[in-house]
């Protein structure tokens, strides 16, 4: 591990970093909106759901493309999509032109988290992989919390439409990722492109050993490696990699839609309480900021701990802290499960997002990665929907009685057809 790839690291996470605060906005002008545009519930649930459409699209697409085309590429193309759709959700004049452009900004979302996964994942050396990767989900929270914070400052004196403006402008940081970011060798190697991948490490050890004053670098150890032939999404269901697939797909999808379902409508359901605008916006941050040591325990467990331990425990707490946030009687109850909740859901993203890409070798690593993340957005697109029918007629308990079902089913399927890959090398795995 070395500072060349820790830089490599932080321009992909700050890209991560913006994605996220475009995606957690609409937690916090989800209320501002439905006032603006009369809307009712039912109608507020799909329209919250339309990002999910788009991220369903673009990271079932990304993975394909990426594992075709290269990372970078891909990766490049993302930030384009999400920053015009948050731009066009700033200028939208009617609810269907929002919703549309919600479709273009979850697009560039969803096509962006499978290959930022892939990419980390093949950079990193396997005894620090999952803790990166963890490291790279935490700035999720992070970007939450800060698009929190940029919305209760702009809706103060502005509405809703320039916090996604705003959010758009970041998308210019593709310039730096064109600049500075490598094609993975990894990639370039499984795709025939010999060549090429030992110019790229040929370039990434001149600069390590550079920065080490010209002293020589350690001479790589050969590994033996069966490689096998990808065959495109048929190898998700091949011998070796189907049960991973079901795995993965009932673990995002079950995930995704407890977790969006829950975090999208939070500052609705705080206003539905009787607090007021900017007092659910501040509520909704504080306890966000649970968000950031649930993903540092998040990163020393998975390595110290494993993979499914730390998926496990951080699903079953979420749930249990679910139960207790919806049978809230007072604002301290309240707060005190809300903490509870998010360190746990932020924890549980963390860990999802390092045991993902591990279970796929690399001509099919985006791809699966893709497709799950995919599935998932089917679960968040569901979930915000099926709150805005639920609430209605079930209440808020019923709302968060859906969601640790939902935390509690996801558990049960990594309990049972998960396998441990902390302290592996991709390869290793992928055998």
């Amino acid at each position: 591990m070395t500072s060349y790839q820790r830089g490599i690291f932080a321009i992909i996470a700050t890209a991560w970093f913006f994605d996220s605060m475009d995606l957690g906005a609409l937690t916090f002008v989800l209320g501002p909106i439905r006032q603006s545009f009369g809307l009712s519930t039912s109608q507020t649930g799909l329209l919250s759901s339309m990002s999910f459409l788009g991220m369903f699209i673009g990271a079932a697409s990304a993975g394909v493309l990426a594992d075709r085309f290269g990372r970078t590429r891909i990766f490049q193309v993302s930030m384009i999509f999400w920053g015009l759709g948050s731009i066009l959700c700033g200028f939208a004049s009617s609810v269907e032109t929002l919703a549309a452009a919600r479709v273009l900004l979850g697009f560039g979302m969803g096509m962006e988290f499978p290959v930022a996964q892939s990419m980390v994942s093949e950079i990193i050396p396997a005894n620090q992989r999952g803790r990166y990767i963890a490291l790279l989900e935490g700035f999720w929270p992070i970007g939450f919390i800060a698009s929190g914070i940029l919305s209760f400052a702009v809706l103060s004196f502005a509405d809703w439409r320039w916090v996604f403006i705003l959010q758009g402008i970041p998308a210019i940081f593709v310039l730096i990722v064109r600049r500075y970011v490598p094609e993975s060798p990894r990639w370039l190697a499984s795709h025939g492109e010999a060549a090429r991948a030992d110019a790229v490490m040929s370039e990434i050890e001149a600069k390590v050993s550079q920065r080490l004053n010209g002293a020589p670098l350690p001479a790589p150890v050969p590994q033996s490696i069966d490689q096998q032939q990808s065959h495109g999404l048929s190898t998700l269901f091949a011998p070796g990699y189907a049960r991973r697939t079901v795995m993965l797909w009932c673990l995002w999808f079950f995930a995704l839609l407890g977790f969006y379902g829950l975090t999208t409508w939070l500052g609705a359901l705080l206003q539905a309480k009787g607090f007021a605008i900017t007092k659910s916006v501040f509520y909704t941050i504080l306890i966000s900021l649970a968000g950031v040591p649930g993903f540092l325990t998040a990163a020393w467990s998975i390595e110290a701990l494993g993979r499914k331990i730390t998926l496990i425990g951080a699903l079953l707490g979420a749930a249990i802290a679910c139960y207790f946030y919806g049978a809230a009687a007072d604002q301290t109850q309240l707060i005190v499960a809300g903490l509870c909740m998010q360190f746990c859901a932020f924890g549980m993203w963390s860990a999802l997002y390092a045991y993902t890409p591990e279970l796929y070798p690399t001509q099919i690593r985006a791809t699966g990665t893709g497709f799950a993340s995919a599935i998932g957005r089917v679960g968040s697109l569901i979930g915000p929907s099926l709150i805005g029918f639920i609430l209605p007629t079930a209440g808020q308990s019923g709302v968060f009685a859906l969601g640790a079902g939902a935390f509690v089913t996801a558990a049960l399927v990594v309990l049972v057809l998960g396998e441990e890959t902390k302290g592996r090398t991709l390869e290793s795995i992928s055998q």
